[in-house]
């Protein structure tokens, strides 16, 4: 390689069958989910597609997707019928001729278009849809790539799969000398997907490992920072909630309509951060609402104030003052709209709730005044909480190629489900002008951000 190659963009060709995926690991790689078109019918990209991937503001990587071989069994006899009598061409000479030729502009079009991409770059990944069988057509597909003289790395996609094939797959290409491979599944990518394929692709460009090891460290902090900011638009979240506030008349025919105001709001916010959390790791606003969400067959659906979706997902909704009758203690809007009176509330103060009469003293003072302060109850944070991590989780995990709406698993976090609340939250009860949900809210405060700070660090946890 000159010092001239040194500084161009390492170029890989992404190559193989119609249908086996080449557009939907690029959109992965890429983190774009509008790059090129993925549909599962056949060929369906028709030309050679672009995308660059820099770091710093320097070109490192040019991934080009191409047309899927089609007949490759055919042009494989093709090339090995234009040695004239007493030539014993190799690979790239043969194919020079090929596309020289009338046939590379009307019958093998779309293999034309792939072997022009391979010779004109360093490498290809030759995308392999592991669930397929090892057929005659791939193994002659890999010969007529092989002619480039380029070097080839198999990438095993779908391996999530019940159904892969995988063992199959490399026991056929080790036959063919093809021992170095990378399992990536597009849809559904290891966390160390990225970093493995580059590795390996090291092994075969030497002289491009500095460009791939840069590469794999800023993918890794951008990994880093991602997940740290979404802890953060978590951590808004909750603390929203938990500072906001509303208060009406104790005896007003209006408190129905401001439990069902406050319960908008709190919806529509975890809308916000869900739309957030989607624009952050680079997906479409479509692929999940915060409304139907699937979780346990279908119960993240239910309502965010249901006791049901609660006690389906083992949150603790009651302890102290009304244990089993309410959930929390010291706060009025409570899971399936129950509230506390007056006379219980007195009886509570009485009995030694001391804990609650420090947290919410004015507050109570008001209610005994007649004004009743509608707030979020601690189970109902719980469920924020448990929801958006398990996006979280599901996000991470997501490729760029998946067409299917996020399906989240049950979550098995007993910290918030039944563990202490952070402190955070428990101080921005005290501090409603911390929430954007209220009136006059003040959330650039250093406390404010702080707390966030804090809450985040624990939702990473």
């Amino acid at each position: 390689m000159t010092d001239k190659d040194a500084n161009r963009p390492l170029k890989l060709a992404v190559v193989g069958h119609t249908n086996v995926g080449k557009t939907s690991l690029l959109r992965t790689l890429t983190r774009d989910v509008g790059f090129g078109e993925v549909s599962h019918r056949p060929s369906t990209t028709r030309h050679v597609e672009g995308a660059r991937l820099s770091v710093d503001g320097e070109a490192l990587l040019e991934l080009y997707d191409t047309p899927g071989l089609e007949d490759a069994i055919a042009l494989l006899d093709y090339l090995e019928r234009l040695d004239r009598p007493g030539e014993r061409l190799d690979g790239p000479a043969r194919l020079a001729r090929f596309l020289e030729g009338s046939e590379a502009r009307q019958r093998f079009e779309q293999e034309a278009k792939v072997m022009r991409q391979l010779l004109a770059s360093d490498a290809g990944l030759y995308v392999i849809d592991a669930r397929e069988p090892v057929l005659a057509k791939y193994r002659d597909e890999l010969a007529v790539l092989a002619s480039c003289g380029k070097p080839l790395l198999p990438v095993l996609n779908f391996v999530s799969s019940a159904h892969h094939r995988e063992p199959d797959w490399r026991e056929a290409l080790a036959r063919l000398g093809l021992h170095a491979l990378v399992r990536f599944d597009s849809v559904a990518p290891p966390e160390d997907g990225e970093r493995r394929l580059y590795e390996s692709l090291a092994l075969l460009l030497e002289t491009s490992r500095g460009r791939l090891e840069r590469l794999i460290a800023d993918q890794q902090a951008q990994r880093e920072v991602r997940r740290y900011s979404a802890a953060r638009v978590i951590a808004e979240l909750l603390l929203d909630c938990a500072a906001c506030r509303r208060s009406v008349a104790t005896s007003s025919d209006q408190v129905p309509g401001a439990i069902e105001d406050l319960r908008k709001a709190v919806r529509q916010r975890e809308q916000r951060c869900v739309e957030a959390l989607l624009k952050l790791y680079a997906f479409r606003r479509e692929d999940a609402s915060a409304n139907d969400l699937p979780l346990m067959d279908g119960r993240w659906g239910d309502d965010l104030f249901n006791p049901e979706t609660l006690k389906l997902l083992g949150v603790r909704v009651g302890s102290g003052i009304a244990a089993g009758a309410a959930a929390g203690a010291g706060v009025d809007l409570l899971v399936g709209g129950i509230t506390l009176g007056a006379a219980a509330l007195v009886g509570a103060i009485a009995g030694g709730a001391l804990q609650t009469a420090r947290s919410y003293g004015t507050r109570l003072l008001g209610k005994l005044k007649g004004q009743r302060e509608l707030t979020v109850d601690d189970a109902v944070l719980r469920l924020l909480a448990l929801r958006q991590r398990q996006l979280l989780i599901a996000l991470e995990a997501r490729g760029h190629a998946a067409m299917d709406s996020i399906k989240l698993d049950a979550p098995k976090d007993k910290t918030w489900r039944e563990g202490k609340l952070p402190d955070a939250l428990h101080k921005a009860r005290a501090h409603p002008q911390w929430s954007s949900l209220n009136p006059h809210s003040k959330l650039n405060q250093t406390e404010r951000q702080e707390q966030i700070q804090a809450l985040a660090e624990t939702i990473l946890v």
